[in-house]
């Protein structure tokens, strides 16, 4: 499920071909590419003004949990078009955010949409966001780092500047951040590890990009409401109305189809996956929310009115331990 999804859309199971996939296992790389097939589909639906959780609910949520830690240095996870990089930047006291997403056509939006940029010798254009650079920071061990650095020490690929802060974009996966440890104040991840598989390598790496004290913001589907199968269901015959839950314990990787003819890989996995994840990786849960779902979205219809008590998102901010225990 996608926010702006139409209710009772993408609710029920994913889609499982016959023979092709079992929904107990993990995705075959193959589907990653479905993301660069539908990038315009969700830039048209999802981005500038187009989507009202978007503007009225998750832009001003991840404002408010930024402006409370005031980072310096922000990654934003799965950046796609970059408009909560945008967002991020535009957050008092941050000086510098990088955005980072393995979709070639997101990256070169993303830099369009974010003005002007500087070529620090990757290239120009789509190609330079495109292309498989080390990112945008100190590289980790191993790795060889971009050309050109900021006065943080940290150094870049596609750079632009919004609120007087720089904004970096790489294409790079959540899996293997090209980053040094320590790198960032703040890390955040937004409707992304429900689209990914590796939930538990990838806050291992946020946990080791993260400053100790570092904040990490996760925003998800709801993993207990959004379950395979689960909907509103408007009995017509008993006169009930209800939210049917699905197997919420069981975890479910497929492909779903959330507008005619678009099709994302979507993996459900309970709650605690999430969190253990985060415990292993030194991140300690410090503030949780599961907001109504904005009036800009139950004004769609007057049936999602009866469904206003059940959250479609969940935001986890958590703290990067100072030392592990």
């Amino acid at each position: 499920m996608t926010p702006g999804q139409e209710a009772g859309q993408g609710w029920s199971a994913p889609y499982q071909a016959d023979g092709y996939h079992d929904a107990g296992r993990p995705l075959p790389v193959e589907a990653e590419q479905l993301w660069e097939v539908n990038a315009g589909w969700w830039q048209e639906a999802f981005t500038a003004g187009a989507d009202a959780e978007y503007e009225e609910q998750i832009i001003p949520l991840l404002a408010r949990q930024l402006g409370s830690v005031r980072p310096g240095r922000a990654l934003d996870i799965g950046c796609g078009e970059g408009q909560l990089s945008r967002v991020a930047a535009g957050v008092e006291g941050t000086r510098h955010v990088v955005g980072i997403d393995p979709t070639r056509s997101q990256l070169s939006v993303a830099l369009e949409r974010t003005g002007a940029w500087v070529d620090n010798g990757a290239g120009a254009g789509a190609d330079a966001a495109g292309g498989d650079a080390a990112g945008a920071g100190a590289p980790r061990s191993g790795q060889s780092g971009a050309t050109g650095s900021g006065d943080d020490g940290m150094s870049g690929h596609e750079t632009g500047t919004v609120a007087g802060a720089r904004v970096t974009y790489a294409r790079a996966s959540a899996a293997s951040l090209p980053f040094a440890d320590a790198s960032f104040d703040a890390a955040f991840a937004c409707l992304v590890f429900e689209h990914i598989e590796g939930t538990a390598g990838a806050l291992a790496e946020v946990g080791r990009v993260l400053v100790p004290g570092g904040t990490f913001v996760l925003l998800l589907n709801h993993p207990l409401l959004q379950a395979p199968g689960s909907g509103w269901v408007d009995d017509q015959i008993l006169g009930e109305q209800y939210w049917r839950i699905g197997p919420y314990l069981v975890e479910h990787h497929g492909v779903e189809e959330v507008d005619k003819d678009v099709w994302v890989p979507f993996v459900h996995r309970p709650l605690s996956v999430y969190v253990n994840a985060m415990a292993d990786a030194g991140l300690y849960l410090t503030r949780m929310e599961e907001p109504a779902p904005p009036e800009g979205f139950l004004a769609r219809a007057e049936e999602y009115r009866e469904a206003a008590a059940f959250p479609r998102l969940l935001m986890l901010r958590a703290e990067k331990l100072a030392r592990r225990r």
